[in-house]
């Protein structure tokens, strides 16, 4: 793969065809720079656009220029942009490090939308740069249309980033071809503490390049080491002609960050200057919120939350959790008492409020951790909410089996869990019969991941709220490269007519591993 993508001239309809999509080709920025303000011409895009949220009457549209400019989004019910409709962005400057959102509302529900960003001179708004395009649907109002969607998770991980012989990120371009509604990015969106090397030897002898910019060469801990590893994924042209064309929900956990933190934590880590790691996830929630079109989040600082539910109309209702900003420290979990847990106090309020109002037929809990794998911190603490203890919920299994029980209790229907994180995929089933906590409803958790980053292991299961593992496919030793081992993706689809919800587990290369049709309107499965 060239660091400057091939131009072409796409013909009507060509990106929902699977062809190439028209921000590609634009020419690729210079990995490690950021924007000149005195650079001659006009504005330019080149790290094209991408879409989130979407909902059945709104989307937000985002974008990043090379200089100061103002954002201007028209959109179409063609791609001839006949009598567009025509949205005034905002300016986008350093202090956003030259990249805007604009909310685009009051669309028609279950179309396909075609979008042009230009960016203007904001000294001269006839200097104008080259119109960058991009596509997305809107939700349905009514049953009848169906959704489907992809979930995966855990990006550039583990020392394997973009590696131009294979293609960069290919699982992107599969996903794209698949062309589904949306792509819900289930976290590990970067590896803000995995600097890269350009090169590493595989145990067969074949050797791994990797592109490595700046940022990418150490952990990032100022708020521009922190923009430029989000920045990293998007010199990748799979990605930027898959986020052309389908819109993501995306969260965040871990990796954003650094490995395994928990507000209020101090480093001991040699490799950080700045050690309070509040501090860091201030400068990468900006970040994120800078490069990622996520509509509770604000561009112009880190205030805002990721918690959120985006309503994808009658069928599905999304509930994005964080399970990373409000948590107590990481412990060995065997606390009796434990209402701050994994999600904090007013986070599970408000989680299971809309979960209450949801009408949706369909309500995927998006998850950044799994509840019965057992992830460890080190020698005797855990990362997320199992602790390998099998009995009664202690510590943050404590504030799950809360929700539990109020799923259960309110007969709140279609409850499913999606999350990536452990770098496998797999179909956990939970029922109260082989539970040590008995007070809920049946349910299922499927997990998929890497999506471009290191396969491991499968990790043991914990036996309070009854797991069994129906399938799982995961590498035998730790870190297997993308080019050992394929990445993973899930595929979501739900039938409009008869409600039916049915999971796919994919591996890069087309192949459905697993495959699981959900019955609706019943509180467990």
């Amino acid at each position: 793969m060239s660091q400057t993508p091939r131009r072409f001239t796409p013909a009507r309809r060509s990106v929902l065809r699977g062809t190439a999509a028209a921000s590609a080709a634009l020419a690729l920025p210079a990995a490690g720079s950021a924007p000149a303000l005195a650079l001659s011409g006009r504005p330019r895009a080149a790290w094209g656009v991408q879409t989130g949220d979407v909902t059945t009457s709104s989307g937000l549209v985002w974008v990043r220029s090379d200089r100061p400019a103002r954002m201007i989004v028209e959109t179409s019910a063609t791609e001839s942009f006949r009598h567009p409709r025509i949205w005034h962005g905002p300016l986008l400057g350093p202090d956003t490090d030259f990249t805007g959102t604009t909310a685009l509302r009051g669309l028609p529900p279950g179309e396909q939308i075609h979008y042009r960003v230009t960016l203007a001179d904001p000294d001269d708004p006839r200097r104008t740069g080259e119109g960058v395009r991009g596509t997305f649907r809107t939700a349905p109002a009514r049953r009848g249309q169906g959704v489907r969607f992809l979930w995966s998770g855990d990006i550039a991980g583990q020392g394997w980033g973009i590696n131009p012989d294979i293609g960069g990120y290919r699982a992107y371009e599969e996903m794209r071809g698949l062309d589904p509604d949306f792509f819900l990015c289930s976290g590990d969106t970067v590896y803000a503490d995995g600097p890269l090397v350009p090169s590493v030897t595989l145990p067969d002898g074949r050797v791994w390049h990797n592109l490595v910019t700046e940022e990418k060469s150490k952990v990032a801990e100022t708020l521009d080491e922190y923009r430029g590893t989000f920045r990293y994924n998007l010199l990748d042209e799979n990605v930027r002609r898959f986020n052309a064309q389908v819109p993501t929900i995306v969260q965040w956990d871990d990796h954003e960050v650094r490995n395994n933190w928990y507000p209020g934590q101090i480093l001991q880590d040699a490799r950080y200057t700045e050690k309070n790691v509040d501090v860091l996830a201030r400068r990468s929630m900006r970040a994120f919120g800078e490069y990622f079109p996520v509509g509770t989040l604000s561009a112009r600082g880190s205030e805002g939350r990721i918690h959120r539910v985006v309503h994808h109309g009658p069928l599905l209702d999304v509930f994005v959790l964080d399970m990373r900003s409000f948590r107590n420290p990481n412990s060995p979990g065997r606390q009796a008492d434990d209402t701050q847990g994994i999600l904090g106090a007013e986070q599970l309020a408000w989680l299971k409020h809309e979960l209450s109002r949801s009408r949706a037929v369909w309500k995927v809990l998006a998850s950044d951790m799994p509840l019965g794998l057992i992830v460890p911190d080190g020698a005797a603490d855990f990362e997320a909410v199992a602790q390998g203890d099998p009995g009664a919920p202690l510590g943050r299994e404590l504030q799950i089996a809360d929700l539990l029980r109020h799923i259960k209790h309110r007969r709140i229907t279609g409850t499913v869990w999606l999350t990536a994180d452990v770098h496998y995929t797999s179909a956990q089933h939970y029922a109260p019969e082989r539970a040590a906590f008995k007070d809920f409803a049946p349910f299922w958790e499927f997990v998929s991941g890497p999506l471009a980053a290191g396969g491991f292991p499968a990790n043991a299961l914990d036996g309070t709220f009854g797991p069994d593992r129906v399938f799982v496919r995961a590498p035998q030793r730790a870190n297997v490269s993308p080019m050992e081992s394929p990445q993973y993706f899930g595929e979501v689809d739900i039938d409009g007519g008869s409600g039916e919800l049915t999971v796919r587990l994919r591996a890069e290369g087309g192949t459905v591993l697993f495959s699981r049709t959900l019955q609706p309107g019943r509180v467990g499965q």
